[in-house]
């Protein structure tokens, strides 16, 4: 072998090794009960009104939309409503709006529709009391779908805004 082959051949196996850490998530793996009783990726406990896992499952992370619409519900209102509620008590986290839309219509379109669905929800919380600075907007379009399949009920999940919940001070 050559010596410039026995340096290539060491140094893939050096990276590959790099990159093999079985400890990632704590000593009882992603889901084992991490340190402080965070379970579920870091989200907490959805029993505590504290954490994000309760932000997303008791409150709701989402709101839905009508066809070809960024016009919020009352629905909408609703559990945005909430939402303001749990952001403007727990002034250490931050949020990302995702803005979706079913696969129906060119990809401008909804790219373009997405931004609108976002931007209803950031005017919605903002007027609601939080501070504009700790809200973000992203469009996804039809890039994101929850379900995948050409009828009505698909496409009703995927006309949506997620409130994505992240930690640090606003911007």
């Amino acid at each position: 072998m050559t010596k410039l082959t026995t340096i290539l051949l060491l140094t893939g196996a050096l990276a590959l090794s790099a990159c093999n850490n079985p400890d990632k998530f704590g000593r009882n793996g992603a889901d084992g009960g991490a340190a402080g009783g965070i379970s579920q990726g870091g989200l907490g406990d959805p029993s505590d009104p504290n954490s994000v896992a309760y932000f997303n499952q008791t409150i709701g992370d989402r709101v839905h939309f009508a066809v070809d619409q960024s016009t919020l519900t009352s629905d909408s209102q609703a559990i945005l409503a909430q939402q303001a509620v749990w952001l403007n008590q727990h002034p250490g986290f931050t949020a990302i709006i995702e803005g979706h839309a079913d696969e129906q219509g060119t990809r401008e379109y909804n790219l373009a529709l997405g931004a609108k669905r976002a931007s209803a929800v950031q005017a919605y919380l903002i007027a609601q009391g939080v501070t504009p600075g700790r809200l973000q907007t992203v469009s996804y379009g039809k890039e994101r779908p929850l379900a995948v399949c050409s009828d009505e009920a698909c496409y009703a999940q995927n006309r949506r805004a997620v409130t994505v919940i992240g930690a640090g001070a606003g911007v």
